[in-house]
C-alpha cells in the first residue's frame, strides 16, 4: 500500500516539482550582504543578487542578513522585494536580534555571503560549526587571503564552500595557485549586474533640475586617497581610504583629477554635450567638486553639474539609463550602467582591487584602462570611438551583458543543485 505522502513525492517526480514544493516548505538562502549605505555599489549588491535568484530561483525563500541599513535602502528592498526577510545582527552578540539572525542561519538550507572585497571569515566558522553548507557569489580577494599567517585555516575553509564564484579571473587565478580545492571554482559576475530597481521619479526630476539631456551627457567619478568617514581611518590592509594621506597620495589626486579635466574640457568642446559628477561613493562628493568641478574655467564649468546630495542606487540606475557614457575610478557606477544598457569606461587602479578585471572578463577590455599610464588624450580616443559609432558600442553593451546572463543562469544551476531544486 503506498502512502498518501509516497504518491505525493512520486507525482510530483514526475511532474519535475521539487521536493520543497510537495511538504509544503521551501528552500532558504540566508544571504549576507548590504554592506554599506555610502556606496551605490554596497547599496546595488542586494537588489541585483536577490533578482537573480527571484528570476532563476522563484520558489526559493531568501533571508537577507543585512550589514548596514538606512530607511531609504530598506524602502527599496522591502518595496521591490516584498517576500524577502531583512535580518540585522551578530553571529557572537546575545541580543534578541542577533539570537533571530543566528537561528535564521542554522535553519537556512545555504549561505551565501554576496559580491565584496571583504576578507572575514567568521561566517565560514559558523557555518562549520553547524554543518551549514556556504558558498560565496561574485568575490574578490587580495592575494593576503591565501598567504601569510592563518593561511593554511582560511585555505582550507574556502576549500569547504560549496562553490566560490570569483567576480574575475585574477581572484579565480589567486584561490587556483593557493590550491582552494572548492567542487566549483569559477569566474561568477558581481550581483549588482543583475540590478533592475529604477526610481524613475527621482531620476527625471534629478535630469530635469540639472539640464540633462538624454544621452546627451556623462558622467564621472574620481576616487581620492582620503578618509572614508572624517576622522576615521581605514583598517584594512592596504589602506584604501587613508586619514591622512601622504604628499605622494595627495599628488595623485591631483594628476588624476587634471586629467579628467582635460577629458572633460575634450568633451565639452567637441559634442557641447554635459557633464554630471555622479557619486558612487559619498565621501568624494566634496573632492570631486574640489579637484574636478570647482578648477575648471568659466567657460567648461559651466556645462558640468556636480550632483549636490548621495543618491541611492535606484535613482542612479534610472540617470546611467539616460547617460550617454559612464566613466568612472569606481567599478559600481559602471555595473549599474551596464545594466541599464549604458556604454562604459573604467579608469582603473588596481590598487584598490582586483575587482577592475572583471570588465576585461566580460567581453569589455578596451573600455578598461589604468588610470596612471592613461593620458587624457587617449581616454578622449575611447570616449569619442563610442561616441562615433554609438549604435556599435550599444551593440557591445548587449553583448557583454548577454554573457552575463549566461553565467548569471550557470550560477544558479549550481546554487539550485546546492538546494537540491
Amino acid at each position: 500500500m503506498t502512502s498518501r505522502r509516497d504518491f505525493i513525492a512520486f507525482i510530483s517526480a514526475v511532474l519535475g516539482v521539487g521536493a520543497h514544493a510537495a511538504s509544503g516548505k521551501p528552500k532558504t538562502i540566508l544571504l549576507q550582504s548590504a554592506w554599506d549605505t555610502v556606496n551605490i555599489g554596497d547599496i546595488g549588491h542586494t537588489p541585483g543578487t536577490l533578482r537573480v535568484i527571484e528570476q532563476h530561483l522563484p520558489d526559493v525563500r531568501v533571508v537577507v542578513w543585512a550589514m548596514k541599513l538606512d530607511d531609504r535602502v530598506t524602502a527599496m528592498l522591502r518595496a521591490r522585494f516584498p517576500k524577502v526577510e531583512i535580518l540585522q545582527g551578530s553571529l557572537t552578540g546575545t541580543t534578541g536580534r542577533d539570537v533571530r539572525l543566528q537561528e535564521a542561519i542554522r535553519g537556512a538550507d545555504l549561505f551565501i555571503r554576496n559580491s565584496g572585497m571583504g576578507q572575514d571569515t567568521s561566517f565560514m566558522e559558523f557555518c562549520r560549526k553547524f554543518g551549514k553548507p556556504y558558498g560565496l557569489y561574485g568575490q574578490s580577494y587580495f592575494p593576503s587571503m591565501v598567504e601569510g599567517e592563518g593561511s593554511a585555516e582560511r585555505i582550507a575553509m574556502l576549500s569547504g564552500a560549496a562553490f566560490i564564484y570569483c567576480r574575475e579571473t585574477k581572484t579565480l587565478d589567486i584561490l587556483r595557485r593557493a590550491d582552494v580545492k572548492t567542487a566549483v571554482l569559477e569566474f561568477g559576475p558581481d550581483g549588482c549586474f543583475g540590478i533592475d530597481v529604477r526610481d524613475e521619479q527621482r531620476g527625471l526630476a534629478t535630469m530635469e533640475k540639472l539640464g540633462l539631456e538624454e544621452r546627451k551627457f556623462i558622467t564621472l567619478q574620481l576616487r581620492t586617497n582620503t578618509a572614508k568617514l572624517p576622522g576615521v581611518d581605514d583598517t584594512r590592509t592596504p589602506k584604501l581610504n587613508p586619514l591622512h594621506p601622504t604628499p605622494e597620495q595627495i599628488a595623485d589626486d591631483e594628476r588624476r583629477a587634471a586629467v579628467y579635466r582635460d577629458l572633460i574640457t575634450r568633451w565639452v568642446k567637441r559634442t557641447g554635450f554635459k557633464v554630471l559628477i555622479a557619486p558612487e561613493v559619498k565621501k568624494e562628493m566634496g573632492h570631486n567638486r574640489r579637484l574636478i568641478h570647482d578648477p575648471l574655467p568659466p567657460d567648461i564649468r559651466e556645462h558640468v553639474v556636480n550632483l549636490d546630495y548621495f543618491w541611492n542606487s535606484d535613482e542612479a540606475a534610472s540617470v546611467f539609463a539616460r547617460a550617454h557614457t559612464a566613466v568612472c575610478h569606481e567599478p559600481h557606477s559602471l555595473i549599474i550602467a551596464l545594466a541599464n544598457g549604458t556604454p562604459v569606461i573604467h579608469t582603473y587602479s588596481e590598487f584598490h582591487s582586483p575587482k577592475c578585471w572583471m570588465f576585461k572578463d566580460i567581453g569589455l577590455p578596451e573600455w578598461l584602462l589604468e588610470f596612471d599610464s592613461t593620458p587624457a588624450e587617449r581616454m578622449a580616443e575611447t570616449l569619442f570611438a563610442i561616441h562615433d559609432d554609438y549604435p556599435g558600442a550599444l551593440a557591445k553593451v548587449g553583448r557583454a551583458m548577454d554573457f552575463v546572463h549566461r553565467r548569471q543562469a550557470d550560477t544558479m544551476r549550481v546554487v539550485g543543485k546546492c538546494l537540491g531544486v
